[in-house]
């Protein structure tokens, strides 16, 4: 928080960053689950003495934060969602310390899945995933609330209906015109919630888990099109702003969407040597490349939301 100092203004904050927590879950059925947590907390306080006096009354020591974490994962006795995770810790500190004002808390879940062996899902057997759901929770003391979810590296790729054509040309333009290309991307997704306090968050076991889910599935649905012939791509914009619409559109509970599309490029290969050319290309050999890459981002937010 900025204090005045000297004549000077002064933004501190301290807290404890890449604390990994995993939590199993076993039901009498026998049944398991398990989640594991990366998670990051920065607490802001009004007193500086720490860094102006040497005075360390006032603060809570970052390895405190850290054993907290697993205490309070020890106390979750039943499933959550790593958003439903966040918020109870955010609570703890802005509740418990007088000092504390605000609490961010950070977390990203690994992706373990259960496996299936012959059809059949397993009760305690899980494998890695790839894309990874991440959270922000911001809390202050009194009680305002801004929850962020998210997606972080999400792999599409299609391998026609897109192109790019009609572009600006100038005297450094070198790239054709297409409408036949591989459109691939690594999406990174955040979208925020209107809930303005803890108390207006739906009552709901997972409720943030199953929006999570539902999110990446509008957003994977719209990158590829219907099974059956797809959906046209004219460019990454065209897609990103669909995606991002469509997750407005199905979600009145999501205000603010925001989307990182690099454009992953598939080049494609032609062999030649001086006399001919030895290998043509016909939109079935390329050079995977992701640097350097094309960078598109957008964000999409309803009116009424509250950037």
């Amino acid at each position: 928080m900025s204090n005045k100092i000297e004549g000077f203004n002064f933004d501190q904050r301290h807290g404890k960053q890449r604390v990994r927590v995993a939590r199993v879950w076993r039901s009498e059925n026998g049944r398991h689950s398990i989640v594991e947590w990366n998670v990051g907390i920065s607490l802001f306080t009004d007193s500086v003495v720490a860094y102006t006096r040497d005075d360390n009354s006032d603060l809570v020591a970052t390895d405190t934060m850290k054993n907290t974490v697993y205490a309070k994962a020890k106390e979750c006795v039943e499933e959550l969602s790593v958003e439903d995770f966040a918020i109870r810790l955010a609570k703890h500190f802005t509740s418990l310390y007088q000092q504390v004002t605000a609490a961010i808390v950070k977390i990203v879940e690994k992706p373990w899945e259960r496996v299936s062996i012959d059809g059949q899902p397993h009760e305690h057997g899980f494998k890695l995933g790839s894309e990874k759901h991440t959270t922000e929770v911001i809390l202050k003391k009194s009680g305002a609330l801004k929850v962020t979810s998210g997606i972080e590296g999400l792999a599409l790729l299609k391998t026609t209906k897109s192109g790019f054509e009609g572009f600006i040309r100038d005297k450094y333009t070198a790239l054709p015109d297409t409408r036949e290309r591989i459109l691939a991307t690594d999406l990174t997704a955040s979208w925020t919630y209107p809930y303005e306090s803890i108390y207006s968050i739906p009552q709901k076991p997972l409720y943030f888990t199953e929006r999570y889910l539902s999110v990446k599935k509008v957003l994977a649905d719209t990158f590829y099109g219907p099974p059956k012939g797809g959906v046209y791509s004219p460019s990454v914009q065209s897609t990103l702003y669909h995606m991002a619409t469509n997750v407005l559109k199905g979600f009145p509970d999501i205000a603010t969407v925001q989307l990182k599309m690099p454009n992953i490029h598939f080049l494609p290969v032609n062999l030649s040597n001086k006399d001919n050319t030895i290998v043509k290309f016909e939109d079935d050999v390329y050079l995977p490349t992701d640097e350097p890459h094309g960078s598109i981002e957008a964000t999409l937010s309803r009116f009424w939301s509250k950037m």
